[in-house]
């Protein structure tokens, strides 16, 4: 493991799921209390994932590991042409695709739903999906379903993501709920590269699925770690912005008391990298979540280039509220910087 002095988001500010270092992963931060509050930097520690790194593949932009084949690949390029934001590459492999391409408003954004024809993930399922949005391009990328984690005997299902942003570009990650079942383990890796005056805005929801006793934490364990890096045309204020580890492992901890899931079952994250955000924004988001039956929290991280990432963290017993929530802060954002309405995707 490589140590490497860094700002890092706490993970999570509203809660601690998981103070217990991973040995892939990096550590886990302690818990802080559930505010709207600025984001020290601090010592960071970043490892490899279990296994082979990736190896170069055929497409531009993919990986793939040699330890197993994807169960699917998907590569996108967005790019701006005559005032619109199109494909300019495209590539699927096995168990993903991506439908047509649909506008929701006349900004120019383009929205494209991802969709795994399987249903579900599996033990030893591996996903590689790789993003580019281009200088002033404009994407909303959602999903047609939840993701649903089932049993995993042997080995995790896994999904290795990466995003990267052009200057001025702009992308909504909006997936529907990553469900995991009895017995799941899963792990996913997003790594994200931003210029100073691109915007984005990822929103998540976790919930466990359906198990025959009723209980809400039987699956194995959940490891999301999201690496977000700023490139700067100068090279001299470029490097790493935030890196946020979740580690829930209900085989091996209580999860469900204090300073931990503080008895709800549902966890939701907003991510936002953007060069307006800050103080005053944390508070606003803050605010917004207080008419919510959640327990939320907002934490800043320190600003590189001019730009500046923040975290919300939100704590519920119904994904319903969660979406809610997270609608209201996304619809917040959309409306203040890009004139858009909030999102009404109409997939059911």
């Amino acid at each position: 493991m490589s140590t490497t002095a860094a700002p890092q988001v706490v993970t999570p500010p509203a809660s601690g799921l998981g103070p217990a270092a991973s040995p892939d992963l990096g550590p886990c931060p302690s818990p802080a209390a559930p505010n709207s509050r600025k984001l020290e930097s601090g010592p960071s520690q970043q490892g490899a994932h279990r296994g082979a790194h990736h190896a170069a593949a055929h497409k531009p932009g993919l990986a793939a590991s040699a330890a197993k084949s994807p169960m699917g690949e998907l590569a996108l390029r967005i790019e701006q042409r005559a005032g619109r934001s199109v494909a300019a590459h495209q590539y699927h492999r096995g168990a993903l695709r991506i439908l047509r391409p649909h506008y929701l408003d006349d900004s120019g954004q383009v929205c494209y739903v991802l969709v795994n024809p399987g249903g579900a993930y599996l033990g030893a399922d591996l996903y590689v999906i790789d993003v580019e949005v281009g200088g002033g391009a404009k994407l909303l990328l959602t999903t047609q379903s939840a993701t649903k984690i089932y049993r995993t005997p042997g080995s995790f299902a896994e999904q290795r993501m990466t995003l990267r942003l052009g200057e001025g570009a702009q992308l909504e990650l909006a997936p529907d709920q990553l469900i995991a079942y009895r017995e799941a383990s899963y792990r996913q890796d997003t790594r994200i590269t931003v210029r100073p005056s691109s915007s984005l805005i990822i929103a998540e929801v976790v919930t466990p699925g359906w198990s025959p006793d009723g209980s809400s934490f039987r699956y194995e364990e959940l490891r999301l770690r999201t690496e977000i890096r700023v490139e700067s045309g100068s090279g001299a204020d470029s490097g790493l912005l935030a890196l946020d580890n979740v580690l829930i492992r209900p085989s091996g901890h209580d999860v469900t008391g204090m300073a931990f899931m503080e008895g709800f079952s549902h966890l939701g994250s907003l991510i936002v990298v953007d060069p307006r955000v800050d103080q005053a924004l944390a508070d606003e988001l803050h605010a917004v979540t207080e008419g919510h039956d959640a327990y939320a929290g907002v934490s800043l991280t320190s600003t590189l280039a001019g730009t500046t990432g923040l975290v919300l963290r939100s704590l519920s017993n119904s994904t319903e509220e969660l979406n809610r929530l997270l609608s209201a802060c996304a619809a917040l954002l959309r409306k203040r910087w890009h004139g858009q309405d909030p999102l009404n995707l109409r997939k059911y």
